[in-house]
């Protein structure tokens, strides 16, 4: 590898590029529906996150989906045009506003989760469930590791 003699940084460099490659091929797999259904990856995940955890401040999304405040702004504002969210004040400090599903957007991401999971899941389907576990707990520990830098 040019400029690069310690082995531990060749085989970080090309577990980086696997992982990189495999990230890609997964997010390839799951493009076709979303394409479909007009969403990106991104607002996809805002929708899932406001399934699963229920309303959340852009700040909180922001955090758990790992983009830009100025990016999640512009994708709210296209769910918000689409009527799949709304956003709220918080009745407890005027200052906060939260993003909620309608009940459209519920009714939406109901119907397009599970094909997401699955597509997910065929992409995946490499490794058995003790393999999906143990990539799981790797890739927690390089995420927290990374994010300390």
């Amino acid at each position: 590898m040019f400029g690069v003699e310690d082995e531990a940084t060749k085989t970080a460099v090309s577990a980086y590029v696997k992982l990189m490659r495999a990230s890609h091929s997964v997010l390839n797999r799951t493009q076709p529906l979303l394409a479909a259904a007009g969403l990106t990856h991104v607002q996809l995940g805002v929708l899932e996150a406001l399934l699963h955890l229920g309303p959340l401040t852009q700040r909180d999304l922001t955090r758990k989906l790992l983009t830009s405040p100025g990016n999640l702004t512009d994708v709210i504002d296209k769910l918000a045009r689409r009527q799949l969210v709304q956003r709220v004040q918080c009745p407890e400090d005027r200052r906060r506003v939260r993003v909620v599903l309608t009940d459209a957007g519920r009714h939406f991401i109901e119907e397009i989760f599970p094909r997401h999971a699955r597509d997910i899941a065929a992409a995946m389907r490499g490794l058995d469930q003790s393999e999906l576990r143990a990539l799981q707990e790797l890739l927690r520990r390089l995420g927290r590791v990374a994010a300390e830098d």
